[in-house]
């Protein structure tokens, strides 16, 4: 294999990119961004990659997620505080019933490009380029809003590093102090049975904290009680972006793409001599595979080979999308192979994806139960193969909305168009995704027992 440069991702063949029409601009764009201060940090980096080399042990357990695609009309600290709210229960939820430290990343703080199924969208016979994600033009529906635009990178590395400086500060500054748990309820939860039973487990998560105290363990002299850590992962789409923040270490000479702690390949980019493919192979980061039901075991050994070419563990994270109905006839395959090679592999669950369709009502949305389903499949097939089943990855906001149908709250089709306000695809709510989380709680409970 040729050696790899920043650069080098340009000489393959891409898919899913813009084309920006004013190459003076981009460059210049690129150029300013190249010399901003880096997002995170190479040793942060360092760290997660160790928590996830225990997951890939079944030591800690992969909690992944986050909006669709973060926007820069909806940016505001509530939004921002609400989301880092629900994380935080969904976290002590699966580490109280798991019996296992939770790894926590969020698709936050740069998850703005998004890959589409088609390069043009037509509505009523007018047909304009997609939508790529407020890092690349607007939602809105007409001509010069769907132009890509280069100081749109600008925007969405101001407004990543600010919510970047906001989660650090909740996370490090008492926000996230276990004797909070109570605190961290959000208003329209309240009275569902998920709200109910998340009560129950803080009042024994206080009373546990009372006889840590009692002997001597406290947040003075342990400071997980009162602190946590928050990666940011998103999509390594956009390369002119990814490329400009990506730095060399002083320490160590490795490269890091200093955008995001973890970065992951989509289901639409992952060939292996494409150039989404040979960019990622050539940092330090974490990196995610997203496999669906055209995944083919020799693909997916291919690229392991090229982006993890020493087997570090830690390094790679296998995001299974498949579809409730579909994970028991791809799935198996994949882990068979991955495990005849030998590679070391954090094999994590996206119940999202494969699970999508259009209501009768028009809408693009997905089904609770089955998202549920397909969780349950991927648990039950990792313990028939002896594997170990390490991590979940939901779309997922911590507001009111109604873009997912079912759960406790019944969401019906029906109830849809009340509060969908995804600028991409349908987001779990913060109920639904509490619920989501005990659920898998009480399977990592069976599992540990």
């Amino acid at each position: 294999m040729s050696s790899w440069e920043l650069k080098s991702w340009r000489d393959k063949p891409i898919l899913q990119q813009p084309t920006y029409k004013d190459q003076e601009l981009l460059k210049s764009v690129e150029k300013k961004l190249s010399i901003y201060p880096p997002l995170v940090f190479a040793e942060e980096v360092r760290s997660l990659k160790k928590q996830l080399a225990l997951a890939t042990e079944g030591k800690t357990f992969l909690l992944q997620g986050g909006d669709c695609a973060e926007s820069f009309s909806e940016f505001n600290a509530d939004n921002i505080k609400d989301f880092f709210k629900v994380f935080l229960q969904m976290s002590v939820i699966l580490t109280f019933s798991g019996g296992k430290p939770v790894v926590k990343v969020g698709r936050i703080a740069g998850q703005f490009a998004k890959p589409r199924s088609s390069d043009f969208e037509n509505i009523d016979g007018v047909e304009f380029p997609s939508y790529r994600g407020d890092i690349i033009n607007s939602i809105e529906f007409t001509k010069e809003a769907r132009e890509p635009d280069p100081f749109r990178m600008l925007s969405a590395y101001n407004q990543s590093a600010a919510t970047q400086n906001l989660i650090r500060a909740f996370a490090r500054g008492g926000f996230a102090d276990l004797h909070k748990v109570h605190k961290w309820n959000l208003d329209f939860t309240q009275g569902l049975a998920s709200n109910k039973r998340y009560e129950e487990l803080c009042d024994k998560i206080s009373g546990a904290l009372s006889f840590m105290e009692a002997c001597g363990i406290k947040a003075e002299n342990t400071p997980s009680i009162n602190q946590t850590v928050l990666y940011s992962s998103h999509e390594a789409l956009l390369l002119n972006y990814e490329e400009a923040l990506t730095r060399e270490d002083s320490l160590t000479g490795d490269w890091y793409d200093c955008s995001a702690h973890m970065l992951w390949i989509g289901d639409r980019t992952r060939q292996v001599d494409g150039a989404h493919v040979e960019f990622l192979r050539g940092v330090s980061n974490p990196i995610g595979i997203k496999a669906g039901p055209t995944t083919k075991p020799e693909d997916l050994i291919s690229l392991l080979d090229i982006l993890n070419p020493e087997n570090e563990s830690g390094k790679m994270n296998v995001i299974v999308r498949m579809g409730a109905d579909k994970v028991g006839d791809y799935l198996p395959t994949l882990i068979k192979e991955v495990e005849k090679e030998g590679k070391k592999v954090l094999w994590s669950s996206d119940p999202m994806h494969g699970n999508t369709f259009k209501s009768s009502t028009n809408y693009k949305t997905r089904d609770f139960d089955k998202m549920l389903q397909e969780v349950k499949n991927f648990f039950e097939i990792h313990k028939s193969e002896g594997t170990h089943a390490g991590g979940i990855h939901l779309e997922m906001t911590g507001k009111d909305v109604t873009e997912c149908v079912g759960g406790g709250q019944k969401i019906s089709e029906e109830n849809l168009a009340s509060r969908y306000h995804t600028h991409c695809d349908p987001r779990l709510n913060a109920h639904q995704a509490l619920e989501l989380a005990f659920l898998i709680s009480d399977i990592l409970k069976v599992e540990k027992n």
